[in-house]
């Protein structure tokens, strides 16, 4: 089991950027698959990012394409989530996910974190 505990969230103005963490506690934070979603108000909890166990392998939804990077530190039990050019429409709870694989934080990680709030002003 896993526990993840996210951070620096806050408000910035539209083109801004925000580097996100997530610490993760226990010594086998290296054998799980992360990922990164999202809850804007009034929507659905959406798929944002995930990263293979070793850091190699990465996956985003479209709409952060080219403007997100997610990366991790097994060293440090941690995984970041840096964000630029952000946009009003990128407001929204983000949460910290892992899982066994990188499908499984794609679609029913069954680890999540609190979450950090994330707004951007126009």
């Amino acid at each position: 089991q896993v526990q993840l505990v996210e951070s620096g969230g806050g408000l910035v103005q539209a083109g801004g950027s925000l580097r996100l963490s997530c610490a993760a506690s226990g010594r086998t934070f290296s054998s799980y698959a992360m990922g990164w979603f999202r809850q804007a108000p009034g929507k659905e909890r959406e798929f944002v990012a995930a990263i293979s166990t070793s850091g190699i392998s990465t996956n985003y939804a479209d709409s952060v394409k080219d403007r997100f990077i997610i990366s991790r530190d097994n060293a440090k039990n941690t995984v970041y989530l840096q964000m630029h050019g952000l946009e009003p429409e990128d407001t929204a709870v983000y949460y910290c996910a892992a899982g066994s694989s990188r499908a499984s934080v794609r679609t029913t990680p069954p680890y999540w974190g609190q979450g950090t709030q994330v707004t951007v002003s126009s």
